[in-house]
């Protein structure tokens, strides 16, 4: 029997990907040295730093005005790290539910957050899209894809300020508008890659205008001056996202996969909305491609629903504990094949 991974994170990785990345373990350099163990600083990982970062400005379309980092600590240590690089008076926030809330925490011990939207009464379930922003404003602040609640946002606001987003859960599942970003941050564990490593786009311009004095090791500027080597990188987790991009390439990049993700929600989410036993938990027009997530009329039946799943192999369906119910995270490696199989085991357990 096929076990499909429908967890939230650390995520589904391409089959492809785990086979070479097993074989690194074993012999990657020229002397047979496992990639756990050669030194960051030789020809074989500068190359695999140099070409992950050429492979990720081809997929988005970066130009020279962007520095693209490979960090550390996760997208909750750029919740604060991105606000002490770029915060001089006043950030504004969409409030789309537990990460953005999170990262505007953060952001208000390095100046003033101004909470422009939020979903919040509504229990995240729709992105707000009527909101102005000050003049006086640093930058907007977006979460793309809440991974919890089940939504995202399927287009970018025109505004005159740089956006900051994070898009940890829907990073590399379509193409977006760079010139829209001065700054995107993603862990790679959703979408992207292992845990380990948190990619940074930033656009280089932005950076060394605040007054304040920031530890070297959370400067975006020692890291862009070192292109992520000032010290020892998470060179196997930036090596398995290489491995990511290159199969995105093989896919047919970003306009492909987006279509294949589409599709994959739309199987899915008509099985839920055609169902007698389930429903969606979120406004239709904020459903995310990435995290679906539904519930069972009769809650009480919800752990039943989840063993069931789990015994014809789709693993790890429980929603998350802020919100109960179930959640399918189809990020890009979830084969279509996957899918398939969870309306199946949904359409048997609604005849049920």
């Amino acid at each position: 029997m096929n076990a499909y991974n429908f967890y939230a994170g650390p995520a589904i990785l391409p089959k492809a990907v785990l086979n070479k990345a097993t074989e690194a373990c074993k012999s990657f350099d020229e002397f047979g040295l496992s990639i756990l163990e050669i030194s960051h600083r030789g020809k074989a990982i500068v190359s695999v730093m140099e070409k992950t970062d050429k492979l990720i400005r081809d997929l988005l379309g970066l130009s020279d005005d962007y520095a693209v980092l490979f960090l550390t600590g996760g997208a909750s240590s750029q919740f604060f790290m991105s606000a002490m690089n770029l915060l001089k008076n006043k950030a504004a926030f969409v409030d789309t539910g537990t990460w953005s809330t999170k990262s505007l925490k953060e952001a208000g011990q390095f100046g003033e957050v101004d909470i422009v939207a939020s979903s919040k009464n509504d229990n995240y379930t729709h992105f707000p899209k009527d909101y102005s922003i000050a003049p006086d404003t640093d930058y907007l602040h977006l979460t793309s894809n809440n991974t919890v609640c089940g939504t995202q946002l399927h287009s970018f606001p025109d505004v005159d300020v740089p956006i900051v987003c994070d898009m940890s859960s829907d990073i590399m599942s379509r193409p977006i508008p760079i010139e829209k970003f001065g700054l995107i941050y993603a862990g790679a564990q959703k979408n992207f890659g292992p845990a380990g490593t948190t990619l940074v786009i930033v656009r280089k311009d932005l950076l060394g205008k605040v007054d304040r004095a920031i530890p070297t090791m959370l400067d975006y500027q020692t890291h862009v001056a070192k292109n992520s080597a000032f010290n020892t990188p998470p060179v196997f987790p930036i090596y398995v996202s290489m491995l990511v991009c290159e199969w995105l390439v093989e896919q047919g990049g970003l306009v492909e996969m987006e279509k294949k993700n589409k599709e994959k929600a739309a199987l899915l989410y008509t099985a839920i909305d055609e169902s007698n036993s389930f429903y969606g938990t979120t406004a239709l027009e904020d459903r995310s491609l990435m995290n679906v997530t539904f519930k069972l009329h009769d809650e009480d039946k919800t752990d039943d629903f989840i063993a069931f799943a789990q015994d014809q192999g789709c693993i790890g369906l429980k929603g998350h504990r802020s919100v109960g119910g179930c959640r399918a995270s189809i990020y890009n490696a979830m084969p279509r094949e996957g899918v398939v199989k969870l309306v199946e085991v949904i359409k048997e357990f609604d005849n049920k």
